[in-house]
């Protein structure tokens, strides 16, 4: 007897179809809907050589080893075939079962079975691998390393950048408990962590983060932050953790400190030559005059009678010799000062302005200021003493934020331009408020300050660097309401343009 298919009671309605092969014979059946699925006509007679024509060299192979096995063993088969010229696409799945059907000495004749039409089934699923490569790709691509643990702290899940973080291959880190990635005493304490949280529910770091030290496969260890999530799959919590190697940002900070370190060190030397120069010139007229004073006071005593007239006049003599080599102490002291030597290099104006912001323009975030830095790459190149030049920048950059700090709209700009063939000028300027008129002709005073706390020798120092370097630097208030600096400095030679 055979399967059939139509009527609103046969396999057809319940959307598959019947189909039988006498193992004897090799007669093979097929139902109206089994020829629909794989594409045969109903007046087209169906052999097993008409099936076998169907299919691939592999999935031939597959069922010829599943039906050979149904025999000899018993068995059912199940297995799923991709044939070309179904009825609703160019490629039509179809999964096919069958079982044994013994004769009645109870051996096996027949291998009786159903076709199924499973397109829909494997567009999802396609759809399903597309979606996770997709998303694998997403994971494999963001910069922190991602790791996914079990409730017990096993790895379930290795991103490629915590590969490239810990040393570890996924298939390696799989399996591993995650305390593996820590060097002791947490390595040792990991476990106990998870237990106290599974019984307190104490968060301690998940959902907030913190600064951790990790350890690699070759067993060095590195500074990285650390968040965790949890999540919820299948009843049971998993936690995700995100790890940031602060490798870099230490070093990074590193040499910000000893960049500050080298700025506050020259500054200081740079005011006390300052105010070295300012106090000799000052102090030279007082000198001059006291010299002048004495000789005035020894011809006063040239007609004297006093006996100790010699002796006076000797001490006067003395006190204006004194008087006149203070006064070329002094001199020497304000050329010495006054050489500026300094060491002078081709540089990159982005990145002295880059470093210089750094320290600059810490906490300009918090204070909501926008920073425009729209810097010309063709006038770059500047001839230079790298610390000397950061050091004007970051005063220009701190007396812009402290400006800024009473006004609604915060906006610092910086920019450059090429001013003839040698020099590079450089424009700073912010939404600050601004210059009194009285202000601008004594700015750049020694000692002259608008500040209640400033010694007022910043831009006095400033501008004594640049004109050392052979530009010039000046101020005025821009059409914002705030301040605007120029200064400029060398090009670079022509041999260094592209350096």
């Amino acid at each position: 007897m055979r399967p059939e298919d139509s009527g609103a009671t046969g396999f057809g309605a319940l959307g598959f179809g019947a189909w039988d092969l006498d193992l004897a014979t090799q007669e093979m059946y097929w139902s109206e809907t089994t020829r629909k699925l794989f594409g045969v006509a109903a007046d087209q007679p169906v052999t097993l050589a008409t099936f076998w024509s169907l299919l691939g060299p592999e999935d031939r192979a597959r069922v010829e080893r599943g039906i050979d096995r149904a025999r000899v063993q018993g068995t059912s088969f199940d297995i799923s075939l991709q044939v070309p010229g179904g009825a609703a696409s160019d490629s039509q799945w179809i999964r096919v079962l069958a079982g044994i059907v013994p004769d009645e000495a109870g051996q096996p004749r027949r291998l009786r079975g159903i076709a199924l039409d499973i397109n829909q089934e494997k567009q999802l699923e396609r759809a399903l691998r597309t979606r996770e490569q997709h998303f694998r790709s997403i994971l494999d691509t963001v910069p922190d390393a991602m790791i996914v643990i079990d409730d017990s702290g096993v790895i379930q899940f290795f991103s490629t950048a915590a590969e490239r973080l810990f040393g570890f291959t996924e298939q390696e880190a799989i399996g591993r408990n995650v305390s593996e990635l820590m060097p002791e005493p947490d390595r040792s304490r990991h476990d106990g962590y998870l237990a106290r949280y599974h019984a307190t529910q104490e968060r301690r770091i998940i959902g907030i983060g913190r600064i951790v030290t990790g350890r690699r496969r070759d067993g060095t260890t590195f500074p990285m932050h650390l968040s965790i999530g949890e999540m919820q799959s299948g009843g049971k919590p998993y936690f995700t953790g995100f790890a940031h190697d602060l490798t870099e940002h230490q070093q990074t900070q590193a040499r910000l400190r000893e960049l500050q370190s080298e700025l506050v060190h020259v500054s200081r030397l740079t005011a006390m030559g300052e105010m070295a120069s300012a106090l000799a010139h000052e102090l030279n007229q007082p000198l001059a005059a006291i010299s002048n004073y004495m000789k005035g006071s020894r011809k006063l005593l040239a007609g004297s009678t006093d006996p100790n007239t010699p002796k006076i006049e000797s001490a006067l003599d003395r006190a204006a010799e004194q008087a006149i080599r203070a006064g070329q102490i002094i001199r020497r002291l304000r050329d010495f000062v006054a050489r500026g030597e300094s060491e002078k290099r081709v540089e990159s104006l982005s990145k002295l302005i880059e470093e210089a912001g750094a320290l600059g323009l810490a906490g300009s975030r918090e204070q909501n200021v926008q920073l425009r830095f729209n810097l010309d790459p063709y006038a770059d190149l500047v001839l230079a003493d790298r610390v000397q030049i950061q050091q004007v920048l970051v005063n220009l950059f701190r007396n812009a934020l402290e400006a800024m700090a009473p006004s609604q709209r915060r906006e610092l700009a910086v920019t450059n331009r090429r001013v003839g063939d040698d020099l590079i000028e450089i424009v700073v300027s912010d939404t600050g408020t601004g210059f009194q008129d009285d202000v601008l002709p004594n700015l750049f005073k020694t000692f002259f300050t608008t500040k209640h706390t400033g010694m007022g020798v910043g831009l006095s120092i400033s501008r004594s660097i640049i004109e050392a370097h052979g530009g010039r630097m000046w101020a005025e208030n821009n059409s914002a309401g705030g301040a605007t600096f120029r200064l400029t400095l060398p090009a670079a030679p022509q041999d260094n343009r592209e350096f």
